[in-house]
């Protein structure tokens, strides 16, 4: 069979990082899953990409389709055939849109149930004739987060498309998007390179850019950036931070690399490190650097989309740049230091949190409160002076100049604002902690103050914005609610907090005068959080369900439980019980209700039937005794102990016996069966 190289470049406008991360990656599964359906082998397959251009490139791909050989099930002979034994509307149907003769029907046994099946036969075109619409489709299916219309309103992406180049070896595949064609007539680098370049093959197409300065595969780029971050390191004696979503931003930013080096005075080292990293890496996307004890060193390795005759040209200018932006950052430090964290309280109160919630010193005593009472109920009697402490500065530094300026450093900025100030370092250490984790994967707080601060807010975020019906719905979560959720999850679990979230919630609830209704939407809504997040660490529906279903008020237990019965999941004893459990359930939501008192221990006739009781008895206490202290693994211990009593009773003796005495009797340990495993969950969900 002839294979050919297939390439496919879409030229645009600059397309934001952002969107490029994704867009490769979607037109890639796109791409596999569409040849697959068209039944197109290949060898390998890519997308990459530049700012300019999202390109696919397909090696060896099949000059045409495979053939088609199966074999499709019809209706059933009861409905294929009438009495008379002639075909009936429903197998004409079947055979016309199949496109076969009635005489190649055949009937098959699925199941002992014969079905009329047709032996379908398609042969394969070829993939000339496929290609156009599959490359149009692929241009209509990558739909950006955000897109632009151009031209007329059928037509839009991310950014306006300029040019298609589509290639099979060297013939053109006609593709139309917009008024846009297709040809063989790319684009060289917008500053260095031609501005058309003719593509003589789909084999020459990354050599041939590269001559006209654009490297289209962004792996290569991102490979540059670390060869030139390396060499720039060993010429300064420094080492570059070490970030690899900066690294794919400054790929995807540039289509053809050049590093430089740039430095700024170290009086900026004063400010707070994280103001200055922030400053290079978020406005500027420089790699800050660290020199050899690890600190903060006055230098910086950018990456350029040009290469002029004086990189010192490009060094300088780099330098004027941040020098500007530090030169704001260092104001607003100083001019901050002037005043306290504590005199900028009635500045909160001028700043509103949310229009139905009131301000920001508004929340601020909510959480000091709540904070107060999670410290007595978890008995933290040992922190509650720098915990109450750093809850009434916490959102102090939120009115600071260098915050107005620099959001992200929120947190940060009152850390160092309150050790400057003479705050107690476990004050300042809560303050900073009190946004950790921001994101998923982030450290957690190391303070006991910061953690309790932390899931405090959070608590009364969640129970605040459900208040004011703002409630996440689909994609959209302006407020962060489930980022909220997921940090006291992380915060609970990290240091081995056995909070009661549902009293918290109660008593959050309270502080903001909300009805039971909205106390109820807010404990839906995190113990749907909590499943998730389950979930998403790897645990089955299954165990989740059941641990958040018995303890998803205490997600300390919850992780525990369900990392204990997914230890024994396996056993057999376990699969047993669980089997055992449904059944029992099953049995008594059948009986009627005269059957289902408990019955006398002397109508215990036969030995699975004493024997199951003796373990109830035993193994009641246990479970009980476990529970109450949460001891996970004594509770799986006596389950294992009462599988086998279960199953022994189900197999020896008949529960609906035709003595009554004997049936109710029976019933009646069924009873205790199942309340033994309600007091532990609904094991149903396991299976």
């Amino acid at each position: 069979m002839i294979k050919r190289d297939l390439l496919f470049e879409i030229g645009t406008e600059e397309i934001p990082a952002r969107f490029m991360i994704w867009a490769i990656g979607e037109l890639e599964n796109l791409a596999r899953a569409g040849l697959a359906d068209m039944r197109l082998s290949y060898e390998s397959l890519r997308a990459t990409g530049s700012p300019r251009r999202i390109v696919l490139y397909v090696n060896d791909l099949a000059d045409r389709q495979e053939d088609l050989e199966e074999t499709v099930k019809g209706p059933p002979k009861s409905q294929a055939l009438d009495d008379a034994g002639r075909f009936t509307k429903a197998a004409l149907g079947f055979a016309k849109s199949r496109g076969v003769e009635l005489g190649d029907l055949r009937f098959i046994e699925v199941k002992g149930v014969e079905y009329l099946h047709a032996a379908v036969k398609e042969t394969g075109k070829k993939t000339a004739e496929l290609l156009p619409d599959f490359l149009s489709g692929l241009l209509k299916k990558l739909v950006f987060p955000k897109n632009m219309y151009w031209e007329d309103a059928g037509t839009r992406f991310a950014r306006p498309v300029r040019w298609l180049v589509a290639l099979s070896d060297t013939r053109i595949i006609p593709v139309r998007f917009g008024s846009v064609y297709s040809g063989a007539e790319s684009r060289g680098h917008r500053f260095m390179g031609a501005k058309t370049v003719q593509i003589k093959s789909a084999q020459e197409y990354e050599r041939t850019l590269e001559g006209e300065f654009v490297i289209v595969d962004h792996e290569r780029r991102k490979k540059m950036i670390l060869e030139g971050t390396a060499k720039m390191e060993a010429e300064l004696g420094v080492r570059a931070d070490g970030d690899p979503e900066l690294l794919e931003e400054n790929a995807h930013l540039v289509e053809y690399p050049v590093l430089f080096a740039g430095s700024f005075d170290r009086e900026f080292l004063d400010i707070p490190e994280e103001v200055l990293i922030s400053t290079m890496k978020k406005n500027q996307r420089y790699f800050p650097t660290r020199g050899g004890d690890g600190k903060l060193a006055p230098y910086f390795i950018g990456v350029s989309n040009n290469k002029p005759r004086d990189m010192n040209v490009v060094r300088d200018g780099n330098e004027r740049v941040l020098r500007a932006r530090l030169c704001d950052a260092a104001f607003f430090w100083k001019e901050d230091l002037k005043v306290s964290l504590e005199s900028r309280l009635p500045q909160l109160e001028r700043v509103v949190y949310q229009e139905k919630l009131g301000s920001v010193r508004d929340k601020t005593e909510r959480v000091r409160a709540l904070c107060a009472w999670f410290a007595d109920n978890m008995n933290e009697a040992g922190i509650k002076s720098p915990l109450d402490r750093a809850a009434l500065l916490a959102k102090t530094d939120l009115v600071s100049g260098m915050v107005f300026e620099f959001p992200e450093v929120q947190g940060v900025m009152g850390r160092e604002y309150a050790l400057r100030g003479g705050e107690p370092e476990e004050v300042a250490l809560a303050i900073f902690e009190q946004y950790l984790p921001r994101f998923a994967g982030d450290r957690i707080p190391s303070g006991r103050a910061g953690a309790i601060l932390g899931v405090c807010d959070r608590a009364d975020t969640i129970v605040a914005i459900h208040k004011a019906g703002l409630a996440p719905t689909g994609s959209q979560d302006p407020y962060g609610l489930r980022r909220a959720a997921r940090g006291m999850n992380e915060i609970l679990w990290g240091l081995g907090m056995d909070a009661d979230v549902r009293a918290l919630f109660t008593r959050a609830a309270k502080g903001l005068g909300a009805d039971k209704d909205t106390l109820g939407k807010s404990l839906d809504f995190y113990s749907q959080r909590l499943y998730n997040q389950l979930r998403e660490r790897g645990h089955s529906h299954g165990t989740s369900s059941l641990a958040v279903g018995s303890m998803g008020s205490r997600p300390l237990q919850a992780l525990r439980m369900l990392e204990a019965f997914e230890e024994v999941s396996g056993e057999e004893w376990f699969e047993s019980l669980t089997l055992s459990a449904v059944r029992v359930v099953n049995i008594l939501n059948k009986a009627p209700d005269d059957q289902k008192l408990d019955g006398k221990k002397a109508a215990f006739a036969t030995e699975p039937e004493r024997a199951l009781d003796e373990a109830l008895t035993a193994q009641s206490d246990a479970v009980k005794s476990a529970l109450k202290s949460h001891d996970w693994a004594s509770v799986c211990r006596a389950l294992s102990k009462l599988s086998g009593p279960i199953s022994a009773f189900f197999d020896g003796a008949m529960v609906m016996d035709p003595d009554p005495t004997v049936r109710a009797a029976r019933l009646g340990l069924l009873r205790r069966c199942r309340d033994l495993f309600d007091s532990i969950g609904d094991f149903s969900l396991l299976k």
